[in-house]
């Protein structure tokens, strides 16, 4: 099986919020950067496929020239090559965008499947797989749990609300947006570090940016808005009052 795996860098969950002078983005000349969590579990799944079934790994990321490490970070963990679609506009570019810039560089590879993690841990759209898939032509499936291939085609099983799942089936190619948790993820080795030295990473450009559906207008740290407020007076009247209080006020407590 050709498997690609579309993997994202973003800032580092740990690092402290600093927004840059625009208001539209983070200031990310100082951050610290990591691959995507569910992305590192779609890679995950791909090379245990690759495992069990034969075949290479591709991982594949859009963005600009610092996305190399979390390339090199993807072929120490396991896989076979890379491809960079670099591209500074990429960086915080929405779904559209993206996953068009990614389609047109896998296209010409004609993988068997394609996975991505279920979304990012920066903008948390959910969409640029779907996207991806739309630019593909293929068929997809999002928010897997499971995963068996058979005679041409793939099962898959979907985490639905409630607690509930569904199990589809879909012909080969298609795309899959893969859910955190879904395996145990593997590190890279020093055996591995130094093996994706020798590995080959295309950078190529991306065609021409599909227009900007939508943007950031502002982008700003949770405001904190902590009132205390005390309720006087003997016991079963300051009672009443904290239960209207909850009642009207904060509309915690439904009314009797």
């Amino acid at each position: 099986m050709k498997i690609a795996v579309c993997i994202k860098q973003v800032v580092a969950r740990e690092w402290p919020l600093r927004i840059d002078q625009a208001g539209e983005w983070v200031r990310d000349a100082d951050a610290s950067f990591e691959m995507n969590e569910p992305d590192a579990y779609a890679l995950e799944e791909g090379l245990r496929l690759k495992e069990r079934h034969g075949g290479e790994v591709i991982v594949c990321s859009a963005g600009p020239a610092r996305v190399a490490q979390v390339l090199r970070e993807g072929l120490a963990r396991g896989a076979d090559r890379a491809i960079h679609v670099e591209s500074d506009e990429l960086q915080a570019a929405e779904p559209a965008a993206v996953g068009q810039a990614l389609a047109a560089a896998l296209r010409p590879e004609s993988c068997d499947l394609v996975l991505t993690g279920l979304q990012s841990d920066d903008l948390g759209f959910g969409q640029t797989g779907v996207v991806l898939a739309s630019g593909l032509g293929v068929p997809h499936a999002t928010i897997i749990m499971e995963i068996a291939v058979a005679d041409g085609e793939i099962r898959v099983k979907r985490e639905l609300e409630g607690g509930r799942f569904q199990w589809v089936s879909l012909p080969l190619p298609a795309l899959l947006t893969i859910q955190s948790g879904i395996n145990q993820l593997r590190y890279a080795t020093l055996r591995g570090i130094m093996a994706a030295r020798r590995k080959p990473v295309h950078t190529v450009a991306p065609e021409t940016l599909a227009p900007a559906g939508q943007r950031i207008v502002r982008l700003y740290a949770p405001e904190k808005d902590k009132r205390t407020r005390l309720f006087e007076g003997a016991p079963p009247a300051a009672a009443k009052d904290l239960v209207r209080a909850l009642r009207d006020d904060a509309r915690v407590l439904g009314a009797r």
